[in-house]
């Protein structure tokens, strides 16, 4: 990896980090949000699900315009989307119009998020591949811990609106540093061919101290076929492993979100004070950072699916115990701790396995259509949560009931393998082999 190449993941881990934060920032600011407006679980449901709806729409509708206009215009798009959303929500009055602001603000994070994993992995060399998107994987929790002890200062000293404004003006921060350090991909340029691409190749090339080329090189097969299209990545041959992958995501994101969103409040329905219930998801945040970095560093030895597999067999696990566990302070952190730990790395195995199968040309659209569905499972997990909880049932009862998805996934997995042909699509194209080694 060059430093070039080092600079433009670290700069994906930074706007992961950004997303991270902006996805909690409603856990984080629940409690104090269902204060003022008096709200219900069940509105509490509704308001998590609104920024997840969002963010569902963002991977399927403006993600692949990466696809069609690149994926640094894309990029900034999300971050402009990301800075109104954010300062507009410190702004609003009433419960409606919060809920229409982070639908709005889920655009961008969705967006956003299916983008730099694509850069990701499409910059990152074969040897760090799966540690870099581990990293990038990592900014996400990082992003949320860090985001919620400012947000327990914030909110003390000057209320839960301040730390809105304190997300915008982050996402505001960012787009120097993508203008200086994140130039096209390579991958879209080649695949895609834009005006100009041969010089914005060149310089590109340039910064990784490679040799200028004279021509484009040709493209792949499956990139001449390939259209930047939904309706490309529907038909055969990646039919199957697009269903595989959607179903995946869809399962995942149904356990994760529902304790990513809800864990604070469960924790001070349990005892936990307010900032004991963030604390509690700032620890869940720092077993997540463990779990990436362990997934990254021995996935390619262990074998990305396998250890996925793992992964989520051990979320089933960790969501059933928190369930049962006594409601004491030790025994409450130590459960969630757990379940960090497998929940990152579960989302984690999913930014690994699903990018590779898309070739170039539609492969932010297919990773960005599973997203969309994967967010339709985060939608379901946070309100299905709040209704179970309205309707009585118990902490071990809807613990268990939202940990079964994972056990599906799982299935997922081996249904993404069985769809792939001998020859799977390369993450990177040949003719760009020689330039990232």
């Amino acid at each position: 990896m060059t430093p070039f190449q080092v600079a433009a993941v670290a700069v994906c881990v930074l706007i992961c980090a950004l997303d991270g934060f902006d996805v909690l920032v409603v856990a984080f600011t629940a409690a104090s949000i269902a204060k003022d407006f008096a709200l219900k679980p069940t509105d509490l449901g509704l308001l998590f699900s609104a920024g997840l709806a969002g963010m569902g729409l963002g991977a399927l509708l403006i993600a692949p315009l990466s696809d069609r206009f690149g994926r640094r215009t894309t990029l900034l798009l999300c971050l402009a989307i990301l800075c109104l959303g954010m300062l507009a929500a410190a702004a609003v009055s009433t419960l409606t119009e919060l809920a229409l602001v982070r639908l709005f603000t889920g655009l961008g994070i969705g967006g956003g998020l299916a983008t730099v994993n694509i850069v990701v992995a499409e910059y990152a060399t074969d040897r760090w591949r799966n540690l870099s998107i581990s990293l990038m994987s990592l900014g996400y929790p990082l992003g949320a811990t860090l985001g919620g002890a400012f947000s327990v200062t914030l909110i003390a000293a000057y209320g839960w609106r301040s730390v809105y404004v304190f997300g915008g003006l982050v996402a505001l921060a960012l787009v120097p540093a993508v203008l200086a350090f994140l130039p096209e991909s390579l991958d879209y340029l080649i695949a895609r061919r834009p005006a100009g691409a041969l010089a914005k190749v060149n310089r590109v090339l340039a910064r990784l101290n490679r040799p200028a080329l004279a021509a484009l090189p040709a493209p792949s097969r499956a990139e001449a076929e390939a259209g930047a299209s939904l309706a490309a990545v529907a038909r055969p041959p990646y039919r199957t492993r697009t269903l595989a992958a959607c179903a995946a995501y869809f399962c995942v994101m149904t356990t994760c979100y529902f304790f990513l969103s809800w864990t604070p409040k469960v924790l001070t329905e349990l005892g936990l004070s307010v900032s004991g219930g963030i604390s509690g998801a700032m620890l869940m945040n720092l077993g997540g950072a463990a779990g990436c970095l362990l997934f990254g560093f021995f996935a390619r030895r262990a074998g990305t699916r396998r250890l996925a597999a793992a992964f989520m067999v051990g979320l089933f696990l960790a969501a059933t115990v928190f369930g049962h566990v006594p409601a004491t302070p030790a025994a409450l952190l130590a459960a969630t701790l757990a379940i960090g730990f497998c929940l990152y790395g579960s989302i984690n195995a999913m930014y690994a396995v699903v990018p590779p199968i898309f070739p170039a040309p539609v492969r932010t659209t297919g990773t960005g259509l599973a997203m969309s569905v994967g967010r339709l499972g985060a939608v379901a997990g946070p309100s299905l949560a709040g209704m179970l909880m309205a309707a009585g049932w118990e902490r071990p009862d809807y613990c268990l009931a939202l940990a079964l998805p994972m056990l599906a996934a799982v299935l997922c997995l081996r249904w993404v393998a069985a769809g792939e042909p001998a020859e799977t699509a390369r993450t990177v194209p040949g003719a760009v082999s020689p330039v990232r080694g």
